[in-house]
């Protein structure tokens, strides 16, 4: 296990690597604003481009950074649930609840904080069908989940797909931003922030179980775990995570797969540290990422979906080829 010192040089690196990404989101974009005037607009003073700091980027870069972080928190949970090094947020069929409940919300006119609404409920309804049909005869598995959560996620899908074929024309672009992911509408990072904090809350007293549970659930059982308690509190934490992220920026991917993985590579393994390590790095990419997509052809915006999975895909690759095994 890693010692006091080293958890938290790692979390002190890491909450550097948050601020700078902080300091860049609040800096860049189309009308660039200098350091000192940040600065400025943070004390509440009247520096050039205060109102646009703290009006609509402060707003969401707080937004980006709490889903990245309950993205990657989720993903954590769900590696260690399953026991899959391919377990991410979406394998609970979360993200194509909320997709259906946001993209209903677009075809009926709502605005953006209906869509969120909506997209939180689809999340919730998708959880409790998973939920229960995965616990329906008491059976619970880590493949039954498994299963249960890509049918459903399978079914969310065919409904997606009927959305937009029926969708009028003027509103598929909107549709196909927030599939993609996009945090332009994320004004309201309260709740995820809260909900970040609240999860970590939960969990991290739970961290020598879930240490334990990583090996398997006959040695975590032999040791004293509560295996089936401690199972239901990680996917409802991760259910819960997910759909708050999801219902704000949208289908975001790789985030929650990504960095439970290239944190292990320099936390090790341990839940006390991996937990808010992870946190803090998912948020610190997504945050970094949303800049870049904002102002890569600024004025121009780009799905930060699309920048995850250009991050995700080659360090996927990369790490599966250090990992062949």
């Amino acid at each position: 296990m890693p010692s006091r010192r080293r958890i938290l040089l790692v979390l002190a690196a890491l909450l550097m690597l948050a601020g700078a990404a902080f300091a860049a989101a609040l800096a860049a974009g189309s009308l660039p604003v200098g350091a000192v005037d940040v600065v400025g607009a943070l004390v509440g003073s009247d520096a050039p481009g205060a109102d646009i700091v703290r009006q609509l980027r402060l707003p969401r870069a707080l937004a980006a950074f709490a889903c990245g972080g309950l993205l990657a928190f989720a993903g954590t949970l769900m590696q260690v649930l399953l026991r899959n090094p391919l377990a991410d947020p979406y394998v609970l069929g979360v993200s194509g609840g909320a997709s259906v409940g946001a993209l209903l919300a677009i075809v009926c006119g709502c605005a953006s904080l209906g869509v969120d609404g909506f997209a939180f409920l689809g999340a919730l309804a998708a959880l409790l069908l998973v939920f229960g049909l995965a616990h329906g005869d008491g059976s619970w598995t880590q493949t039954r989940l498994l299963l249960t959560g890509v049918i459903v996620a399978a079914g969310c899908g065919a409904v997606v797909g009927l959305l937009l074929t029926l969708a009028p024309e003027r509103q598929l672009r909107g549709m196909l931003f927030w599939l993609m992911g996009d945090l332009g509408d994320a004004t309201a990072p309260g709740l995820a922030l809260a909900v970040l904090a609240l999860a970590l809350i939960l969990a991290l007293p739970f961290a020598r179980e879930l240490n334990l549970l990583a090996r398997g659930p006959q040695t975590a059982r032999a040791l004293g775990v509560a295996v089936p308690r401690l199972n239901r509190l990680i996917y409802l934490l991760a259910a819960l995570a997910t759909a708050v992220a999801v219902s704000q920026g949208g289908a975001i991917g790789f985030v929650g797969l990504i960095v439970p993985h290239g944190v292990r590579l320099v936390a090790g393994n341990d839940q006390r540290l991996l937990l808010p390590a992870s946190a803090l790095a998912g948020g610190a990419l997504l945050l970094m990422a949303d800049t870049l997509a904002r102002s890569v052809l600024a004025p121009m915006q780009l799905p930060v979906g699309v920048l995850t999975a250009l991050i995700g895909v080659p360090a996927f690759l990369v790490l599966l080829g250090r990992h062949p095994r």
